[in-house]
């Protein structure tokens, strides 16, 4: 035998005499309490004495039994219900053989309550410490097991939080910061609010944190990045509760923390809906959205199911996207009635199917080829059919068909375009244009610019990247571009359709532009690394890409309207003839050439101007 199989001997030697000692106390004590108890908490003459001495003679019985039951062959750390068994035999047979001894050998009178009072007392002693001590190394060893955080902010939302976390296998909540002094030293379910979220440093080496949670949904954006920027200081892992605007869908809970997104960082503001305009619009309308699988179409649903519709039709080319967003509202909206139709705008067929047997009211059409250099040279025809004659078809079915307002969804890149996308949407755009007034449908464009998280966006590229181990790959160190939430972005949408009339453009405020590279490198910080850990690589402009994104063209002006992130641009408009034009060119049965594209682009769109880049891409 080893010298360490001797030293794992006798350490269990050692406990089971613990453990023996420990039972053995346990007998003595519910021996003299029985008594005790017997005699309404005094020990008259002569039980008094004769307690003392029946007690030796029940330690010795008591303790052949604890032995010949097996009870120290088992480990405390896991006592359960076998070992409770094994306890109350041993206690059930050694209180029977006392009292036959004591009976057989007249050695003491003891009364006969005792030996029902003595095996419970024993039972309560013996099973309740083995429970406790168990209890007590679980939660040892669930606390041990479960990584310390610190949660900033200490209002309703962190209160929520608290109580929700108190079970979770992952995390323990060790401590709260708040900048409301008042809370200082108070406690939450009993975790301490101990410091302004300025000293978060200090208290994450102290307590060997290295996670942050932020439990303050209705932070303004300012408020935000400033407990961002503090976690950052403290070099630890930053995550978050969902937003105010998740919690009350009521399809989150508060509990649902997720990491910090860059959209967090962006500084925008809630948006402020007119919900009566947007309840007559949609409420207990027949609803379609074209392109519902994409980023935009598909958070268009989430929003107008918001307001009640009759009918929510969604429109989508992509069976797969249209599969996703199908499970998702089978699971969130099963009391709607949604309807999932796979087609394609340029199916006057099936459109027409579609508009006669629904009859919708209200049409957001969303769907449009974006990608810009994937849309360049052998894919241009292709943007061009259908970001135009898509619109064309679905235009001219709304109009047939009686729908009362028709939103357009554009974009930024059809200001002054430089590529092959931007002049398709603005094509789309003068399509609207030009049909407006020859119907009763109203036609309303929405323009703005990158959505944050949307697909073929940079974010879901630069998080992809940092995954793999970087490079992140930036095309230019000056390039910049507007960007906003894909929700903010929904809602201005559909508050345009509340306030659009008769053609109009309206442009979103899109905030101030930001430098890609500077996107790129606060997520490489969020991520939790650096830039020598996570490079950025210049890789050059690609076909038809613009160094910054205008919002209006050069010969447009803006109007105010009562909402402050919308203006209206007067822009310029396209005549009946022009729309014959297009849609002649358009629906031509010969495939042309680049070249001809380009140069037919150029004389329907005016403001057209191909880039260096994409002329090289024309060429080639």
């Amino acid at each position: 035998m080893s010298i360490l199989d001797i030293k794992r001997l006798s350490k269990l030697n050692f406990l089971a005499l613990l453990a023996f000692g420990h039972d053995i106390t346990a007998v003595a004590i519910a021996w003299y309490l029985s008594f005790w108890l017997r005699f309404n908490l005094t020990l008259p003459e002569p039980f008094s004495t004769t307690v003392w001495h029946s007690m030796l003679l029940a330690l010795v019985i008591y303790s052949i039994f604890f032995w010949k039951f097996g009870l120290y062959r088992g480990i405390w750390r896991y006592a359960s219900l076998p070992d409770l068994k094994n306890i109350l035999a041993a206690i059930t047979i050694a209180t029977m053989a006392t009292f036959l001894v004591v009976y057989m050998l007249q050695v003491s009178h003891i009364p006969r309550s005792v030996a029902i009072l003595n095996p419970l007392l024993l039972v309560c002693l013996m099973g309740g410490s083995r429970a406790l001590y168990r209890s007590w190394k679980d939660r040892a060893q669930y606390n041990a097991d479960r990584e310390p955080i610190l949660v900033l902010g200490a209002g309703a939302a962190a209160s929520k939080l608290l109580w929700d976390l108190s079970r979770h296998p992952k995390w323990r909540v060790v401590g709260l910061l708040d900048d409301d002094p008042a809370k200082h030293q108070r406690e939450i379910y009993g975790v301490k609010v101990l410091d302004p979220i300025i000293h978060l440093p200090t208290w994450t080496k102290r307590m060997r944190v290295s996670t942050c949670l932020i439990a303050a949904p209705s932070a303004t954006p300012s408020e935000r990045e400033r407990m961002l920027r503090v976690c950052e200081a403290a070099a630890v892992k930053v995550l978050t509760v969902p937003s105010l605007d998740d919690l009350l869908s009521g399809n989150i809970s508060i509990s649902a923390v997720r990491e910090v997104e860059i959209d967090d960082l962006l500084g925008r503001h809630p948006v402020d809906l007119d919900i009566a305009g947007l309840k007559h619009l949609i409420t207990d309308k027949v609803v379609l959205v074209s392109g519902a699988g994409g980023s935009i179409g598909s958070e268009l649903s989430r929003q107008i199911l918001k307001f009640r519709p009759k009918r929510l039709l969604l429109l989508e080319l992509n069976e797969f996207a249209l599969y996703r967003i199908e499970q998702e509202f089978e699971k969130n909206h099963r009391d709607e009635l949604i309807d999932y139709l796979v087609g394609d705008v340029k199916d006057k067929a099936r459109l027409d199917d579609i508009m006669s047997r629904f009859k919708p009211s209200l049409v957001f059409h969303a769907a449009a080829y974006k990608h810009v250099p994937l849309m360049e040279s052998c894919n241009a025809w292709e943007a061009v059919r259908n970001n135009v004659f898509g619109t064309y078809c679905l235009a001219m079915a709304s109009m047939e068909y009686g729908v009362s307002k028709f939103v357009l969804i554009s974009t930024d890149k059809a200001v002054n375009p430089t590529n092959v996308m931007g002049a398709s949407k603005r094509m789309a755009e003068m399509v609207c244009q030009s049909l407006q007034g020859h119907h009763d449908t109203e036609f309303v464009i929405v323009r703005f610019g990158n959505v944050l998280g949307s697909n073929g966006s940079v974010v879901p590229k630069f998080r992809e990247q940092i995954e793999r181990g970087g490079p992140i790959t930036v095309t230019h160190p000056e390039i910049t571009r507007y960007f906003m939430s894909i929700p903010e972005a929904a809602q201005l949408v559909l508050q345009a359709g509340v306030m659009g009339t008769k053609g109009q453009i309206f442009v979103l405020d899109m905030g101030k532009p930001i430098k890609i590279v500077d996107l790129a490198k606060e997520m490489i910080r969020l991520s939790g690394f650096d830039e020598e850990q996570i490079p950025i690589q210049f890789t050059g402009l690609r076909p038809g890409e613009k160094l910054y994104e205008e919002l209006l063209a050069d010969d447009e002006h803006t109007l105010p309207t009562p909402h402050p992130k919308l203006r209206i641009a007067k822009a310029r408009t396209a005549e009946h003839q022009w729309l014959e034009m297009t849609v002649s060119w358009i629906t031509q049965t010969r495939r042309p050439s680049p070249q001809e594209l380009r140069s037919s682009l150029q004389a329907l769109v005016n403001e057209y101007q191909p880039s260096k880049e994409a002329t090289r891409a024309f060429v080639n």
